[in-house]
């Protein structure tokens, strides 16, 4: 399997990180207010405004046309799975990003925590499990493009169970890197972590996820 990026995805790659520091980095603590602001009001499902800003799509863009983003979903249940995992990777890589730069910059014991091996050990753990995961994602993404989303069921299981669960653990050890401040909302960690957490049942729960992993796996010596 080839995973080497073709120019056009590098080039979308290159506007889509300019569209994020421009755009939507600065634009998230306006989103959480919003959102906090609409749930005190009792409408938690009221779109942010912030939202609505980011989105100046032309309607020479549309895929199939107004009113159809429901159809377009529906097709999209399959890349959808892909999509929540594709999230958790780049919410982790975010979350790695904080603790590098604030284990750089926090001092204790008279040296600044990047110093410290234990620090530095998440550091690497952290590397090591988000390009695992992303490696399995890329995996999945291939098998649904080849041979179609029925027969890439158990690598979309497996990465289903991955991708939460190393978000969990790498935002973890950025919280404690991050010290009190991380279960506050300065750093956005806090809510990073709860959100991540909530995806190991929302979109189906581990244990049936493994379950599945299981009889799949179980099932080649059955069929011998």
């Amino acid at each position: 399997m080839d995973f080497q990026y073709p120019d056009k995805v590098r080039n979308l790659q290159k506007r889509l990180i300019a569209f994020m520091d421009e755009y939507v980095y600065p634009a998230e603590p306006v989103f959480e207010a919003q959102m906090d602001a609409a749930r005190d009001a009792g409408n938690r499902w009221q779109p942010a405004p912030v939202i609505e800003e980011l989105k100046g799509v032309p309607a020479g863009n549309m895929l199939l046309g107004e009113g159809r983003g429901f159809e377009i979903a529906q097709r999209r249940l399959g890349p959808g799975r892909i999509h929540h995992c594709m999230r958790l990777i780049g919410r982790a890589e975010r979350a790695l990003e904080a603790m590098c730069r604030l284990s750089l910059e926090r001092v204790a014991f008279g040296k600044p925590i990047a110093e410290q091996g234990v620090t530095r050990e998440r550091i690497a753990n952290a590397r090591i499990m988000i390009d695992q995961t992303r490696f399995l994602v890329l995996n999945a993404a291939h098998k649904m493009d080849t041979v179609g989303n029925k027969d890439a069921r158990q690598e979309i299981a497996m990465i289903k169970v991955a991708a939460p669960s190393m978000a969990c653990q790498v935002i973890d050890w950025a919280m404690q890197a991050h010290g009190g401040g991380a279960v506050s909302d300065d750093f956005g960690l806090a809510r990073a972590y709860a959100s991540s957490r909530m995806l190991r049942f929302a979109d189906g729960p581990d244990e049936v996820h493994r379950n599945a992993i299981a009889s799949m796996e179980l099932g080649r010596y059955l069929a011998c």
